[in-house]
């Protein structure tokens, strides 16, 4: 993987628009001390070569009703089945992320649901429908304690 290089600047721009995104570019500007064009240019830059890949509301699940957070590993029949099973669980909602990785799991998600009962119809409704999933093994947490961005190397 490419190890894109990045100076002090866009350190400390990345460090201010990962704490808030809405921080308009003057701002960013005079905490930086350059030019908001300086900070216009740097921050195209930075979303060109990929290190800024968007820029997006944080929704509370719980505010809209998804009182439940699981993540459940997903065993499938055969490894090869991967990318027509990660096709169909796009299509279901409630997934809100999704990774294929080592370890006794082919895929790992994250689910948010109304309730333990929605959960359910996820898990055997939509989910165990899959062809190519030989089971589920689901985790329910109980409290979301942090989330965090990255840490900027060298900061």
């Amino acid at each position: 993987m490419e190890n894109l290089q990045i100076d002090n600047l866009d350190k400390q721009i990345l460090e201010i628009l990962m704490t808030d995104a809405r921080t308009p570019f003057l701002e960013v500007a005079r905490k930086c001390g350059v030019s908001g064009a300086t900070i216009h240019q740097r921050v195209k830059s930075l979303e060109r070569r990929g290190i800024i890949k968007g820029t997006c509301y944080e929704v509370d699940p719980r505010k809209l009703g998804y009182r439940t957070c699981a993540y459940i590993g997903i065993y499938l029949e055969e490894a090869r089945l991967f990318s027509q099973v990660v096709k169909h669980l796009r299509s279901i909602p409630e997934i809100t992320q999704c990774h294929y990785t080592t370890g006794v799991y082919s895929i790992f998600i994250k689910v948010y649901t109304r309730d333990n009962e929605h959960l359910k119809q996820v898990l055997s409704d939509k989910l165990q429908a899959i062809p190519g999933i030989a089971r589920t093994e689901t985790f329910i947490s109980l409290e979301e304690s942090f989330t965090r961005q990255v840490a900027i190397p060298g900061s």
